[in-house]
């Protein structure tokens, strides 16, 4: 049998070597284990009887194979295996390292996200500031983020060579985005965005298969925004613009607006000829959210970009000033 904590320490050192950029994708398999341990430190956890706490690092176990990998070199651990034993040592663990931990249902779809019950060492003056957010604050950081949305998802059309007088007319709607989109340009914006994808029948939420899609990638999504959040000292129930009362994840789904593109790129590439979504698919989408951006003039890992973009709008919460919120640039040259 392979020596996996071999394997697992030389992945360690490969990183340090090269200024901890991860290898672009290690596969480890045995006839027990599937093991999936991609670019920026997301491990995928398929097939798993225990994951275990062993000193700092994560020991995964099925039968007789087993592997472990430290804790510190991970960003994301997402479980998808519904009867998978994870012990209270590691989860406690995982908080500590403040680790995105995600746990899937039978349905494979992100269920659950464990999020440290304190993400920041002043989370009580935090809230207390987010509360305080004015409702001009809010509606003028609306706008901006809706108009990157709107502007990212006019850019994706280009890529696609899609039709000219829809880009154009998505192009005017951003131009007219209000504070607090009292106009809801978003709305009329992502119909026709959503048509020229995916199709004139297309409708969000449905159940098939291009929705089934959208929904994984944005999970993950929203995963990685809150990790950034709860970093931060926020409150991730407290949105913006969705203010849903059951949702945790208010805050979450507001600042993923400007990303969700990378997504829809995807699944318009793999799932509108496919009938099932599959194992690959879920693994795919998951190493979109490793892809690369542009933000500041610089190409950054898209983990990177999304705590510099809740650094700008936190910077304007502060002075009021737009021009601190800078549009992350979407790259599709990856799928």
């Amino acid at each position: 049998m392979p020596n996996w904590h071999r394997i697992a320490k030389g992945l360690r050192t490969c990183q340090n070597k090269e200024g901890r950029k991860a290898i672009s994708e290690i596969e480890v398999r045995t006839s027990e284990l599937l093991f999936l341990y991609m670019s920026w430190r997301i491990v995928f956890i398929e097939e798993s009887e225990h994951l275990n706490l062993y000193l700092d690092n994560i020991k995964v176990k099925r039968g007789d194979d087993e592997i472990v990998l430290p804790l510190s070199d991970i960003h994301t651990l997402i479980v998808d295996n519904y009867k998978t034993n994870i012990s209270v040592n590691l989860i406690n663990k995982c908080s500590e390292y403040n680790i995105n931990l995600l746990l899937c249902g039978i349905d494979h779809m992100p269920q659950s996200i464990l999020l440290p019950f304190v993400g920041h060492h002043q989370s009580a003056l935090m809230l207390k500031k987010q509360i305080e957010w004015s409702t001009e604050l809010k509606e003028n950081l609306h706008r901006e983020i809706i108009k990157h949305k709107i502007n990212n998802q006019a850019n994706l059309l280009i890529y696609l060579n899609k039709d000219k007088s829809v880009i154009e007319r998505i192009k005017l709607f951003e131009s007219e985005v209000f504070p607090g989109d009292v106009t809801n340009r978003e709305g009329l914006s992502a119909k026709m965005y959503f048509r020229e994808l995916y199709g004139v029948t297309f409708k969000r939420f449905t159940e098939d298969i291009v929705n089934a899609g959208l929904n994984y990638g944005y999970s993950i999504l929203r995963s990685q925004i809150t990790k950034s959040l709860l970093a931060k000292g926020l409150n991730t129930s407290l949105g913006i613009f969705h203010i849903g009362a059951t949702n945790n994840f208010n805050l979450s789904d507001d600042f993923i607006e400007p990303f969700r593109p990378l997504i829809d790129n995807w699944v318009y590439h793999h799932l509108l000829n496919e009938k099932n979504f599959t194992r690959d698919h879920r693994i795919a989408l998951i190493k979109i959210t490793t892809s690369s951006l542009y933000f500041d003039k610089k190409k950054q890992t898209l983990f990177n970009v999304m705590n510099l973009y809740v650094d700008n709008i936190l910077n304007f919460v502060e002075n009021g000033d737009t021009q601190c919120i800078q549009q992350p640039i979407l790259i599709y040259d990856s799928v």
